[in-house]
């Protein structure tokens, strides 16, 4: 009993340690003061109203959004499409490519977008929607390949070989049999993409220009040039919308859970 009390006080103050820094944000962006200090000189939505009223946090906000979520359909896309390809292979060569789609969450992120810079400069990529999105899709794809490729490797095989007996086609396999088995995997690995794509601030930095500058390398101007209150109201809408897509990812693994047995 006493060893269970103690495991739990260490986990209590593992928690207290990692969300009272971000809970300590919270009430700053509430603040009516110019300033980041305590205690709170009054109570104000001032900087909410300045973050979404437009401006640059608005522009930047849309640019994360259209960025991810196009990078995180291409992402979940060729993901797919290459679990296809290595689910059901072996031997030194497939090992080896899957170690090179895993590679951009295994290399330091910064070596990531100075190799993507040097390849989309040449190109005359830099600086535009086309470059950034590329770029967040090669980080993106990893996230988006692993559960969709456990998702296929404790697929039953027998389910596939059942539905070409029945006389279905392996495009109609695909789309009748493993698609709804593996899509909660997708969009598991899409929620993981998006927000690696939306959280993004070094190859934004390299990549973008100054029309594609999104939420994370705002604030990280922001940081440098002046710290006021709206950079902890970007920081709590940026808490909220990554709280969201946790949940939505938990109750997608609760689905997927609970479907499995029916299936």
């Amino acid at each position: 009993m006493v060893w269970t009390w103690l495991y739990r006080g260490f986990c209590a103050a593992v928690l207290a340690f990692l969300l009272v820094p971000i809970a300590a944000i919270v009430p700053l962006s509430f603040s009516s003061g110019s300033f980041l200090t305590y205690p709170l000189p009054g109570l104000s939505l001032r900087w909410y109203a300045e973050v979404l009223g437009g401006g640059k946090w608005l522009t930047a906000l849309a640019n994360s959004l259209f960025v991810g979520s196009t990078a995180t359909v291409a992402s979940v896309t060729l993901g797919t499409l290459a679990a296809l390809g290595l689910a059901r292979q072996r031997g030194p060569l497939v090992a080896a490519l899957k170690l090179l789609m895993l590679s951009p969450m295994i290399v330091p992120v910064i070596l990531v977008a100075v190799g993507s810079y040097f390849f989309l400069a040449p190109l005359s990529l830099t600086s535009s929607y086309t470059g950034l999105i590329l770029a967040h899709t090669v980080i993106a794809v990893p996230f988006a390949v692993i559960p969709v490729l456990t998702a296929l490797e404790l697929l039953d095989p027998n389910l596939a070989r059942a539905a070409a007996a029945c006389g279905a086609t392996p495009a109609i396999a695909f789309w009748r049999v493993t698609l709804p088995a593996i899509l909660p995997a997708m969009a598991s690995g899409a929620l993981f993409a998006f927000a690696a794509s939306f959280d993004d601030v070094v190859i934004a930095l390299l990549i973008a220009g100054p029309e594609q500058r999104t939420l994370p390398r705002e604030m990280f101007s922001g940081l440098r040039d002046s710290i006021t209150p709206a950079l902890t109201a970007v920081a709590t809408i940026m808490i909220v919308f990554s709280t969201t897509l946790f949940l939505l990812m938990q109750a997608v693994q609760r689905r997927a859970r609970r479907a499995a047995p029916r299936a």
